[in-house]
């Protein structure tokens, strides 16, 4: 990914910040809280934690309000999605808790500490999105102090279709928009095996990943709301006030006859931790 296409992204996550508060965060929260069992005794004794990639700032606040000592440093390349965090953690968190954490913008193979700053870095569906996910894994190890921690979760690699995207797609074409192009996403992980091998040529040891899967319950608003406020919020915006509606009353016809098994998305994931040297 050029320099262009990351700033890019990072300006689509602005405009986006407040629809992924609230409809794909989450989505992800379960997940990505499950990351802190990993490490729970390691960042209860930290003195500093990252949180690379913070989002809206789902991992900053649980680690907050579960570990009572470190202090928590959370980037993100999204402006609009660090602004979003810091409010989540203003709302949510306790004064003593929410001095401890401190929100600013910057990419993950770019960061702004020097070497050997933390104990502990996490980091939750945001390897997927880097440019060189190999270089954002050599950047956090640079920043964690020898024997220092680094654990995420993103994507594994997985070709199942989501049933309510292709009624979408046919919903699409029935206005006479058309599908979407098929949107693969390069930046999942490929396989458990890959992770650790990636950790290892990242200068990390004592590498271990896992895969699980996500599930998480749409319902047929709520994922016309998801597409609209957040996934396809592009496509939605540009379209004038009667093709708006159109569609929308086309995919309400198309998700009617799905069964609520079908509104289930199910995702692998994969879970790794290692260690520097």
């Amino acid at each position: 990914m050029t320099d262009q296409s990351t700033a890019d992204q990072a300006a689509r996550y602005d405009r986006i910040a407040l629809g992924y508060a609230r409809w794909w965060a989450p989505v992800l929260a379960p997940t990505a809280t499950r990351l802190l069992d990993e490490v729970d005794p390691i960042g209860a004794a930290a003195q500093r934690v990252l949180d690379i990639g913070t989002g809206t700032g789902t991992l900053a606040v649980a680690a907050a309000r579960r570990w009572a000592r470190p202090r928590i440093e959370a980037i993100d390349a999204s402006s609009g999605m660090a602004d979003v965090a810091a409010g989540e953690a203003d709302r949510e968190l306790a004064a003593a808790d929410r001095a401890r954490v401190g929100f600013s913008t910057s990419f993950a193979d770019r960061l702004p500490f020097d070497d050997a700053t933390f104990d502990l870095a996490i980091s939750s569906f945001v390897l997927q999105l880097v440019p060189s996910r190999p270089a954002a894994l050599r950047e956090a190890r640079r920043v964690l102090r020898p024997g220092g921690t680094l654990a995420y979760v993103t994507w594994l690699e997985d070709s199942r279709a989501f049933v309510p995207d292709a009624e979408f797609d046919a919903a699409l074409d029935d206005v006479g928009i058309g599908a979407r192009e098929f949107d693969c996403r390069g930046g999942d992980v490929p396989s458990v095996s890959a992770a650790v091998h990636q950790l290892r040529r990242a200068g990390f040891r004592e590498a271990r990943a896992w895969s699980t899967g996500l599930e998480y319950p749409f319902d047929p608003e709520g994922y016309l709301a998801f597409l609209a406020e957040f996934d396809e919020e592009d496509l939605f915006d540009e379209l004038d006030r009667d093709l708006r509606d159109r569609l929308e009353a086309r995919m309400r016809e198309r998700f009617g006859s799905l069964s609520a098994d079908d509104f289930v998305l199910r995702l692998p994931v994969v879970f790794a931790v290692a260690r520097r040297p």
